[in-house]
């Protein structure tokens, strides 16, 4: 008889802080949950595993090597830095993600966040409940240009799954869209024209981050870019924090170079209290919530599960570190 496989999940509280259910992971072999763990405890809490999930836990080169054991792990999320792939490859360790589960989610977020800038729904709301409309003259009151989306340009960088699905909300605004991407898709939403990047933030009245993080996209929003963008443009980050320059997009808005910016996402998370961007002039900034609606994390949790099920069966599926052909 085969041995049950011994599952380990190292930081599943973003997932399920509750709501869901790990019922469906733990049909699958011995398993044990834990809601979050330090760095020094990672080792130990995996040891006898062959099977580890994580979402935001490291499994670095000396981690992985400290785990005989383990033959599959299962990142609980679309980016999957957090594990060394090529030390997870030279040890036969299969790596997994979880792609296109929150595509719906984050383009929501980006829209909202969007919506925030053009019209600060929450500023006027506030404004209402402290008094503000009560002492009006008037029958009404804004504190703040009221803009309306609907023949304004769209900059997305990065044209995925996300960003198609922008592209496609934006329509329903009347907005037109500029895009920006290494390989440009043979077809596309009507609505979308192609550029270079200084072109797109040049001639965008907002610009939406949807690229990954590499080496050449990190600090893409720097000084040099955001003095392309025009004074009355927001700019938009739902993807990843290190895509921008934080003190160089504080010092835009500071200074009133740029009208507006919104980010989910931040260079390091949680942040540092003295982070510039939580006190920059009209700067929305959101806790990573894009991906978290109910929705997206019961898709996360069922491809998760499919995932290591497909494992167990010989057919892995969704693998990020495939040997060498």
């Amino acid at each position: 008889m085969p041995e049950t496989p011994r599952i380990v999940v190292l930081d599943g509280f973003t997932l399920n802080p509750g709501d869901l259910s790990w019922d469906g992971l733990m049909a699958l072999g011995q398993c044990r949950v834990y809601d979050r763990t330090p760095p020094p405890e990672t080792a130990s809490r995996a040891r006898d595993a062959s099977i580890v999930l994580t979402n935001k836990t490291v499994l670095d080169g000396a981690t992985l090597a400290a785990l005989p054991r383990l033959r599959y792990v299962g990142v609980l999320a679309t980016g999957y830095n957090v594990v060394d792939l090529t030390a997870a490859r030279e040890r036969g360790v299969v790596v997994t993600n979880v792609p296109d589960y929150s595509t719906r989610s984050v383009a929501q977020l980006t829209l909202a966040l969007l919506l925030e800038l053009a019209l600060q729904v929450g500023r006027h709301a506030a404004g209402a409940r402290a008094g503000r409309w009560a002492r009006s003259p008037d029958f009404c009151y804004w504190e703040s240009p009221l803009i309306e989306l609907d023949g304004r340009v769209l900059g997305l960088v990065g044209l995925g799954r996300i960003g198609r699905e922008v592209a496609r909300l934006a329509s329903a605004f009347g907005m037109s869209v500029l895009a920006h991407t290494p390989h440009p898709p043979p077809q596309t939403a009507e609505n979308v024209r192609f550029t270079d990047l200084d072109s797109l933030f040049a001639r965008s009245d907002a610009v939406s981050l949807h690229c990954p993080l590499t080496p050449r996209t990190r600090h893409l929003v720097d000084a040099r870019r955001l003095a392309l963008m025009k004074p009355t443009a927001f700019l938009i980050n739902t993807a990843r924090g290190p895509l921008v320059d934080e003190p160089a997009l504080t010092a835009a808005l500071n200074s009133g170079r740029l009208a507006g910016a919104a980010v989910d996402v931040l260079s390091t998370e949680p942040p540092a209290p003295d982070n510039p961007l939580l006190s920059a002039a009209n700067c929305l900034v959101t806790p990573h919530l894009g991906w978290a609606t109910r929705a997206a994390r019961e898709r996360l949790m069922q491809i998760a599960v499919d995932n290591v099920r497909a494992f167990l069966s010989g057919h892995p599926r969704n693998v990020v570190n495939p040997p060498p052909s």
